[in-house]
């Protein structure tokens, strides 16, 4: 350790750092923008000018190293000057009129400008404006209302990357982040070049970020100090906060789960330790990695360039090779000596009971059907769902103290509380089937989705006959198809109103369907069945597509005259379905007969009664219920006096490896696609149709992404503290 004065304040830190880094331990502010505490300094910039005693020069800060004794002033009038002149060197090749003018905080990018500035020149026109380092530390230094002299450089702006632009017009030549590409990332991608006098970064190899390896990792992004490097989401919609722009996977999973860190996890060949982040969310991670809607993929970055990481399929990897190592950090807190109810054992209810039993708290399910699991298991067949991976995950619920009573249907919340719940999660789902209000609809042979599903999972014998027709175009009505052909249908036939473009089934699933022999018929609604002997007449009529509906797609419009017939065993409605809440609930119900709650709580207007999932959005996801079961049972802890807090950690891996290296082609590798059941395989049974990655694939499958997630982990930029107003200086000083 050494000890040294900084402005008159003594400072003991490690005999490696540099004054800057002392300073910063410090609490001391010396201006820079080239300095970034993730990187190695360089001096680039020359901001971070200092007086040192007995020194003639003015040493810069970030690579001058501590002594023992030494007496650092960081802000003298002579420092001062000389970083105005460093700073106007700066400005010149950079836009900068705004920047010194005082009307800059009330300008808005289409104001027109008092000044008669041209717009190359203005700074509030750019998507960084009021976050810029620059400007931060333009405040900070002050130049007054100079008009500085700036000559625009006009070098071709790089929009081909779907991902950021380049605008190295905007460039102050700090080189973060070449330093980030190649001595953090290891990557080397980029390199600064002189051009016409001056340092730019370039690629390092051939014309394009491409040909010279970059991993598009955006880390070089994190670190720019101006708007040379801008994401393109956040410079076309600058509302979105910074975890949406960078880790949009992560974002957008409903449950929050840190899905960068377990692809990374999974690349590096640490199965336990990626299981234990997906685990530390869901406790369900077997079944999402077989049936979840996977928002992440349709955000993952790696998608914009060719295809997104698999990232449901490696969840599926990992949760089928689990090793319990996770448990040896599972948490169970003392009994709190209060009683929680839930109704309904689906993926909402199953999760907040869960949580709940963890913190402490009696829980008791309360199920209708003879088993549990919900629409996890009456809703999705085997061949999608093997019921062992749904029990085994059911078994670790009960574990840690949930008590499921089967075969009771819950009428009235008043008698749970007489039975001593003290609060009550509704989860009942949407079993009901929608009808189709066309005539004939109630005739035998005709039934809902839903329930043929059901009967099918719970074990009933169902003939659906040989040729079948299925309405809608979701999942349940893909389900039902591949189900009845599963059962013996020799031909399976689906109507849907719309086009494939608008099928709001799982793209995957489509495909299965497809391959299986299910025929797809778009543009076509039904408007009558009737009895035809011993099979069923429908009508039907052909659409066409005219303005969105409510849902953003393009309405269908019956076409006059297109009226035919046809003729099946049997039909399957799988246009939707409702929930089925008891009278006796007394609740305040919604669109759809849904339960309106409390968004932010999951509250019903009953005091100590709280609902989520499908039984308050209608028909949705596992995910999206598995994620209302966990604030579910967030607010309820707290409703019982609990702090709410459901998060554990169950692995000691929380970092993403900074240094990943040059890997070339790395851009072209393809998505490594599932292994299937041969379709020959598939039909009469309900045998699993994916057949899960093994080791080599997912860790192949894993090392494709691009690590976006490093972003999260670069800490920010020392930035100015705010000064109060004064002008600056105008003394000079001679040296």
């Amino acid at each position: 350790m050494v000890t040294l004065s900084i402005d008159g304040k003594q400072v003991e830190v490690n005999e490696d750092v540099t004054v800057l880094e002392a300073a910063r331990e410090a609490g001391i502010y010396i201006p820079t923008l080239c300095y970034h505490p993730s990187l190695p300094s360089d001096g680039s910039c020359e901001l971070c000018l200092v007086r040192i005693g007995g020194r003639q020069d003015l040493p810069l800060a970030c690579v001058t190293p501590v002594s023992e004794g030494m007496a650092v002033y960081t802000d003298t009038a002579e420092v001062r000057f000389r970083r105005r002149d460093v700073l106007r060197r700066i400005l010149s090749r950079h836009p900068c009129a705004c920047l010194t003018c005082w009307r800059r905080q009330r300008c808005q990018p289409s104001d027109i400008c008092l000044r008669s500035v041209a717009v190359t020149e203005r700074c509030v026109t750019c998507p960084k404006h009021g976050t810029c380092e620059l400007e931060a530390v333009t405040d900070y230094i002050r130049l007054g209302e100079e008009e500085l002299p700036y000559t625009y450089r006009n070098l071709p702006v790089d929009t081909d990357n779907p991902l950021f632009d380049r605008d190295y017009n905007l460039c102050i030549s700090c080189s973060r982040c070449v330093r980030m590409c190649d001595e953090v990332r290891g990557i080397g991608a980029i390199t600064m070049v002189e051009r016409d006098g001056e340092r730019l970064p370039a690629p390092s190899k051939g014309e394009t970020l491409i040909e010279s390896a970059c991993r598009f990792c955006s880390a070089c992004v994190e670190v720019c100090p101006t708007g040379a490097l801008m994401d393109k989401t956040s410079k076309w919609q600058p509302e979105r906060t910074h975890e949406e722009v960078a880790v949009p996977c992560h974002y957008a999973c409903p449950a929050k789960i840190d899905v960068p860190l377990y692809v990374y996890l999974i690349g590096e060949g640490k199965f336990a330790a990626a299981l234990a982040i997906i685990r530390e969310k869901v406790p369900f991670p077997g079944v999402l990695g077989r049936v979840c809607i996977h928002p992440c993929e349709e955000a993952c970055r790696r998608g914009q360039l060719n295809d997104p990481i698999a990232i449901k399929s490696l969840k599926r990897f990992v949760a089928d090779n689990d090793t319990g190592q996770w448990k040896q950090f599972s948490k169970m807190l003392p009994p709190t000596g209060k009683k929680a109810a839930v109704v309904g054992s689906g993926p909402g209810g199953l999760t907040a009971a869960y949580y709940l039993a963890k913190l402490g708290h009696s829980v008791t399910v309360f199920e209708e059907l003879a088993k549990a699991g919900g629409m996890m298991r009456v809703g999705i067949p085997d061949y999608r769902l093997p019921k062992n991976i749904l029990d085994g995950e059911i078994e670790e619920v009960k574990r840690v103290g949930v008590d499921i009573k089967l075969n009771t249907r819950i009428e009235s919340i008043d008698e749970l509380s007489r039975q001593g719940y003290e609060a009550i999660f509704l989860a009942l789902g949407a079993h009901r089937g929608m009808k189709m209000r066309v005539e004939g609809e109630d005739s035998p042979g005709v039934v809902d989705g839903a329930s043929f599903l059901r009967k099918v999972a719970l074990g009933d014998k169902v003939d659906p006959g040989k040729e079948v027709a299925v309405i809608g175009g979701g999942n349940a009505a893909i389900d039902s198809a591949r189900t009845a052909l599963s059962l013996g249908a020799g031909k399976v036939t689906i109507l849907y109103r719309r086009t494939r473009a608008e099928m709001p089934a799982s793209e995957e699933e489509i495909e299965g369907a497809l391959e299986e022999g299910v025929e797809i018929v778009y543009l076509v609604a039904p408007t009558k069945i009737s009895r035809d002997g011993k099979r069923l007449k429908l009508d039907c009529t052909r659409m066409k597509l005219g303005e969105p509906d409510a849902s953003g797609r393009r309405r269908p419009v019956p076409i006059k005259g297109s009226e035919f017939s046809t003729s099946f065993d049997s039909i399957i409605a799988a246009i939707g379905q409702n929930p089925d809440i008891p009278s006796k609930f007394n609740l305040k119900l919604g669109w759809g007969d849904t339960i309106t709650v409390d968004s932010n709580t999951l509250s019903t207007d009953r005091k100590g009664v709280f609902a989520g999932g499908d039984v308050v959005t209608g028909p949705a996801s596992v995910i999206g219920a598995i994620a209302a079961g966990r604030k579910a049972a967030s607010s309820i802890d707290r409703y019982l006096g609990g702090e709410g807090v459901i998060d554990e950690e169950l692995t000691p891996e929380r970092q993403i490896g900074l240094c990943v290296g040059k890997d070339e082609g790395f851009i072209d590798q393809p998505r490594v696609q599932m292994p299937c059941l041969p379709v020959k395989k598939r039909l009469g049974n309900f045998n699993e149709v994916e057949l899960g990655f093994d080791e080599q694939l997912a860790v192949t499958e894993g090392r494709r992404c691009f690590q976006c997630g490093v972003r999260m982990q670069i800490p920010p930029p020392p930035l100015p503290p705010v000064r109060a107003g004064k002008k600056p200086e105008e003394t000079k000083v001679v040296v």
